[in-house]
This record gives structure tokens, sequence and C-alpha cells, in this order.
């Protein structure tokens, strides 16, 4: 069982990790959505509305790195785990969205498997860190 200060400390890694990980990948779709695209699912990005989307979906990735960042010290831990818990939905639908990808669409690159594994351990680590939050408030369990 880990004590209360380590349990902050790796929820405050898991914001932190979450923040540069996502906002790079963020800022990369923003700015280059089509190296970004073609390297994670092997295939150019090469219409107008593919180039707006994957702008959108950097534009989001950098909200969701910005919140980690903001609530990574933990003053509002409330705040923080319902940061926690946004990311924990998507962590886990990425990795879907991903294997769809890969195993349905036949699309494939170096980095599309591990990119679904990223996403699953940190999907995993969001879990594993509400469900400790949730035992040492004695809240409902996470559902």
């Amino acid at each position: 069982m880990l004590c209360s200060g380590t349990k902050v400390k790796l929820m405050k890694l898991l914001l932190i990790f979450t923040a540069i990980v996502e906002g790079g990948a963020g800022l990369a779709l923003l700015v280059i959505p089509t190296v970004a695209i073609s390297m994670l699912l092997g295939v150019p990005l090469d219409t107008p509305v593919g180039l707006a989307a994957g702008r959108i979906a950097g534009a989001a990735l950098i909200a969701l790195a910005i919140a980690c960042w903001r609530v990574r010290n933990g003053e509002r831990r409330g705040t923080a785990l319902g940061v926690i818990e946004a990311m924990l939905f998507y962590n886990f639908a990425a990795a879907m969205v991903l294997v769809y990808a890969g195993i349905r669409l036949k699309l494939s690159s170096a980095f599309l498997w591990p990119a679904i594994l990223l996403h699953l351990a940190l999907g995993a680590w969001c879990l594993l860190t509400l469900r400790a939050a949730r035992r040492k408030s004695n809240l409902a369990p996470v559902s």
C-alpha cells in the first residue's frame, strides 16, 4: 500500500507526463498534421477535411495538456481527479480507435502499436490513480 505522499507524487507525475506527451502530439497535429498523421497511421493526410480534422484534434490535445499542467500541483484535488477521469476516457477511447485503424482499416506504421500500448498504459495509470484516490477518501468506486 502506497502512502498518501507517494500517491500525490504519482498523480502529479501522471499529469506532468500527460501534459508533455499530449502537448507535443497536439502541437504536431496543429502545426504539421500531414507529418504527424503519416507517422502515426502510415498513410498521407491529403484532403482539406482531413487537415482541418487533424488540426482540431491537435487543438483538443493541447487543451488536455493545458488542463493537466494547470492541476498538476493538486491544490484543487477534486479538479485534478476530474481531469484524470477525462484522461481515462480519452486514453482508452484513443487506444480502441487506433486498434480499429490497425486491424479493420489495415493501417500500419512503426508508431501505431507503440501508440496503442502507450494509451493503454496511460489509461491503466489513470484508473489506478482514481481507485487509490477513491479508497483514500471513501468515495464511490470508479464505474
